[in-house]
Parts: C-alpha cells; sequence; structure tokens
C-alpha cells in the first residue's frame, strides 16, 4: 500500500484518494523565458515517476496530471523587453524547448497543460469572491492584493505563524499594502505591458493566483496530490492554499509533496556563482537515460549534487545495466505482463510503496542483472523471461527503454569517433586478422582505445562500446 511523505502534516501518511480508485494531480511546471535548467530536469523527471507509478497503480485513465505553464509574469516581460521580442513569440520558443528537453529525457507529456493566458477569466473569477468574502481588497496604487491576516491558518504548510514568517522572510515593502506579507493578486497595468480587462481596470495576475485559479478549473476545488520543488513551498505554495481555501471554503489539497534542491559540487546552482547548467547542454555529453539514472538515483526529498563524477558513475551503473541485457531477445516490453508475485516485483514494489523510494528500486534491478548474467549459460529461456521482468520495472521509472548495443554504443550523445568511422576501422581490423597482421590488428585497437571505444570479439564477430 502506497506511503507518500506529505509535506502538509510533516508525516509519512498512507494515501488514499478522494474519489476511490482515482487520482488528481496538480504540478508547477515551468516559468517559460529561458532554456530548462538541470533543477527543472528533476522536478520534470521526479514527477513523471510518480505519474507512472500511479498509473500502475489505478490505471492509465484513472489518472489525471496536470502540470501548467506560466507564460506571463514580470521575468517573461523583463526577458522580451531585453530581447525585443514580442511575449508570444518568446513563450512559445520556450515551451517548444522545454517540450524538447522533457522528451528528450522520456517525460511523458502531462495529461492537460494549462497556460496562465489561457484563465484569465477564472482568475478574475476568483479575485472577485476573495474580495467579496473579505480575503483580498484594492490598494491604493490600483493593485489588488491578499490580505493574509483574514486567513487564520496562514503558515500551515511552512509550519510558521504569520509573526515568524513577517520575521523571518524578505518581504516587498509596500505602503499600499496593509500588511508587508500581502501578496499581488492583480497588478495594473504599465504602459507597455500585456494587459487584460477587469473591474479594477486593466492589468496581469499575479504568479500565485494563477496556479490556484489553473489547478481548481481542470481539477476541481479539492484534489488529491499537488507538486513541485521545495523551493515553491513558501511563499508559492503557502499562497496557494490561502486563496484556494479562502476561495471555496475548504480545503484545497489533502498531499502536498516537494522535491529537493539541486546542488552543484555541494554549493548551490545559480547563475551568479558560474554553475548553472541547461539540459540541453549536459545532453551533448551525456545520454538522455543517465541523466534520468542519476536524478533517480537519489531520493525525491533529498538534495541532489550535480557533478560530472556523479553523473560518471550514474553512466557507469546503467552500463552494468544494459550489459547483462546484452545477447538476450526480448520480447517488446509492452507486450510483456508483469509477474507481480515474484521477489523481485514484490521487493520493487515495496521500494515505490515506501514514498517513491527510487534508489531501492534500482537495488533490485542490480540483483536481477546479477542474476540475469549468470543465467545466460546455466538457463537462456530463464534469462529470457528474467530480463523481459527487469525491462517491465524498470519502465516505471522510465530506465532501459533503449536497445542495449544501441546505449552502450553512445545512443546518440554527441563527441567522439561517428558510429560510421568506429565501424569502418573494426572492419579493417578483421581484414587485418584475416591477413594475420597483428601489428595493425593492435594498431586499430590501439587507436579506437584512445577514443575511448571497448572492443568485444565474441563468436559472432567484434562489437563496441564507449567507456
Amino acid at each position: 500500500m502506497l506511503h507518500v511523505q506529505n509535506t502538509l502534516t510533516g508525516k509519512k501518511e498512507l494515501f488514499t484518494p478522494i474519489h476511490p480508485g482515482k487520482v488528481n494531480m496538480y504540478v508547477c511546471g515551468m516559468t517559460v523565458y529561458d532554456y530548462c535548467h538541470i533543477g527543472h530536469a528533476r522536478v520534470l523527471v521526479v514527477f513523471d515517476v510518480i505519474s507512472r507509478y500511479l498509473r500502475k497503480i489505478y490505471g492509465d485513465k484513472n489518472v489525471t496530471y496536470v502540470r501548467n505553464i506560466t507564460d506571463i509574469d514580470d521575468k517573461i516581460i523583463a526577458r522580451a523587453i531585453e530581447n525585443g521580442e514580442d511575449i508570444g513569440t518568446l513563450t512559445h520558443r520556450f515551451i517548444q524547448a522545454m517540450h524538447e528537453d522533457a522528451d528528450a529525457l522520456g517525460v511523458k507529456r502531462p495529461d492537460i497543460e494549462p497556460r496562465a493566458t489561457e484563465h484569465i477569466d477564472e482568475i478574475l473569477t476568483m479575485i472577485h469572491t476573495l474580495i467579496d468574502k473579505g480575503f483580498a481588497y484594492q490598494a491604493d496604487n490600483g493593485d489588488v492584493y491578499y490580505q493574509v491576516d483574514e486567513f487564520k491558518t496562514y503558515g500551515q504548510l511552512a509550519k510558521k505563524n504569520l509573526d515568524e514568517l513577517q520575521s523571518g522572510s524578505r518581504v516587498e515593502v509596500e505602503q499600499a499594502k496593509r500588511n508587508p506579507m500581502d501578496f499581488v493578486l492583480w497588478k495594473m497595468a504599465k504602459e507597455g505591458e500585456p494587459s487584460w480587462d477587469s473591474h479594477w481596470g486593466k492589468g496581469r495576475p499575479g504568479w500565485h493566483i494563477e496556479c490556484s485559479a489553473m489547478s481548481t478549473q481542470c481539477l476541481g476545488d479539492h484534489f488529491d496530490i499537488h507538486g513541485g520543488g521545495l523551493d515553491l513551498k513558501f511563499p508559492h505554495h503557502e499562497n496557494e492554499i490561502a486563496q484556494s481555501e479562502g476561495c471555496t471554503g475548504h480545503k484545497f489539497v489533502n498531499y502536498w509533496i516537494h522535491n529537493g534542491f539541486v546542488r552543484v559540487d555541494d554549493e548551490k546552482m545559480s547563475k551568479s556563482l558560474g554553475n548553472f547548467f541547461i539540459i540541453r547542454e549536459v545532453l551533448e555529453s551525456y545520454a538522455p537515460e543517465v541523466i534520468r539514472y542519476f536524478i533517480l538515483n537519489s531520493h525525491y526529498m533529498s538534495a541532489l549534487n550535480y557533478s560530472d563524477e556523479n553523473l560518471d558513475k550514474a553512466k557507469a551503473s546503467l552500463t552494468t545495466l544494459y550489459q547483462s541485457l546484452l545477447d538476450i531477445h526480448t520480447a517488446e516490453t509492452d507486450q510483456v505482463i508483469l509477474d507481480e508475485a515474484s521477489d523481485y516485483s514484490q521487493r520493487f514494489i515495496k521500494a515505490m510503496d515506501d514514498d517513491f523510494n527510487t534508489p531501492m528500486a534500482i537495488a533490485v534491478l542490480f540483483d536481477m542483472s546479477h542474476d540475469l548474467n549468470r543465467l545466460k549459460e546455466s538457463d537462456p529461456e530463464k534469462a529470457i523471461m528474467l530480463a523481459e521482468q527487469m525491462q517491465k520495472l524498470a519502465q516505471l521509472l522510465g530506465l532501459l527503454e533503449n536497445n542495449a548495443q544501441q546505449f552502450l554504443q553512445g545512443n546518440g550523445v554527441e563527441g567522439g569517433l561517428s558510429d560510421d568511422a568506429i565501424n569502418t576501422l573494426i572492419e579493417q581490423r578483421a581484414t587485418a586478422k584475416q591477413e594475420k597482421n597483428w601489428s595493425e590488428c593492435d594498431r586499430i585497437r590501439d587507436v579506437l582505445d584512445e577514443e575511448d571505444i571497448l572492443l568485444e570479439d565474441t563468436a559472432e564477430g567484434t562489437r563496441w562500446r564507449r567507456k
């Protein structure tokens, strides 16, 4: 039975859907003004795995996964002005880039992907309701603010009261606010900025209200899971609770799930420190599955330390798993039925049921890999069955979805000798062997070795892989 760590209660709890047999999940997505970085990769991969596992339990059609796109906010406006381009052009380009990065990482598209600019009517309706109920007000500067004093449980997610939050946070001080912690719901338009008509004048939504409106529009006023990065817990998710519950009068979300931060060489990742890595740059050096394995080999709640050394370790580990699948001709994995009664499956499921413990689940794959290597010669038929089950379990993590030989040969990662060049050298080496020109054989092997290409001579011929 699935248990999840609920940020709202601070406890690991049995997961019980609001509607038996059906799950609704909303995850805060990208603000599309730049390319996605490795921190975004973690959010994409973590909640992709959570979605995959929920679908395994409840069935594909009984899970609704919503991941929004923020396509209007201060950063987007500033970047468009800096670039001298239209905001729609800017956001379209980076939405496309985000999809390319997510697809490369094997992240399945969410069921619904709402955009803030497509939900202005819902945002305005929610703000009207909050004003009518006394939770919001229009200030002298024309902006509309949420009045945190009126929401008595404000701070429940951060587990601090309003006084503690006010003293411990840097808040934007504006004379127009009644309380420094009040946050904007509707901003009056500035010259040259995009705007929409409203009861309070032309303007645009604040960031926090966008997610409240999109999530409730897509999933209803009360749903099962809300997720995102730990950096969003306060104030963004705290403000979502205040807005949504203030508007509807009842509980917003049952389970809050937050993934941990990404650090770079044990330092906080930031542009100012020069340790900021975008996904497409990392993909030039590492195969997508290596990045995915690297992310999943740590529990989603823990800090993830990004470094070349750790990515190299991930590549070596994933290579070990793929090597065990060599010389085994399995059926397509979508045609294989998972044997949930096997010891491997039960241990894998037990790990995933324990708050999506992917490192423990991966450890089960290594046990299967070890046994698979042993069975290849002693019991080939059993080896095929075990390999199929191993791939079927790994599929829940989005791993081992490539052809083993193709993965070991680099799987399209840029750099080094091309596949054609390598195959040509191997053919030349085969000719030299036939002619018993051993010095030429050694020379070619040395050339390939310098290019980090390993050769393996088998009864079927010579095959190769990248180190």
